[in-house]
């Protein structure tokens, strides 16, 4: 009974691993959780089957891990949820093109280096070259 609970507590790991590598990016509970099943399992073999046991258990983790990445990485079901569209649009600033060099406006924002002001009628992004 007990190698069924060791069992599941690998398989659960792993588990969560690959939510946190496919579903969830980032760090997230899924993540600490399962990283958090894979040492106790560790720590587990270690301490209840000896040295030997340890060492297998680590080297079964990543082998398994590594399996199971490279078949969620290679099948067809990442196709379906990745993103496939190109994005080609782009801004019009035919409007900012009008704008020299030298023009002066009123600031409609906090211009902390970068900010938004009224030039020539026209509301613009600008940023701040050199403080005075």
């Amino acid at each position: 009974m007990d190698i069924l609970i060791f069992a599941g507590i690998i398989l659960a790991g792993l588990i969560l691993i690959l939510i946190e590598i496919f579903l969830i990016p980032g760090t997230s509970i899924a993540g600490i959780a399962g990283t958090g099943f894979l040492i106790y399992a560790n720590y587990y073999a270690f301490d209840n089957f000896g040295l030997l046991g340890g060492y297998i258990t680590l080297a079964a983790i990543l082998i398994l891990g590594f399996i199971l990445i490279r078949r969620v990485m290679r099948s067809r079901t990442l196709d379906k949820v990745a993103l496939k569209k190109n994005i080609n649009s782009t801004v019009d600033n035919s409007a900012e093109k009008s704008i020299k060099v030298g023009d002066t406006g009123i600031s409609t924002t906090r211009l902390a280096l970068i900010g938004h002001a009224d030039i020539n009628g026209v509301n613009v992004e600008v940023n701040l070259q050199q403080a005075f």
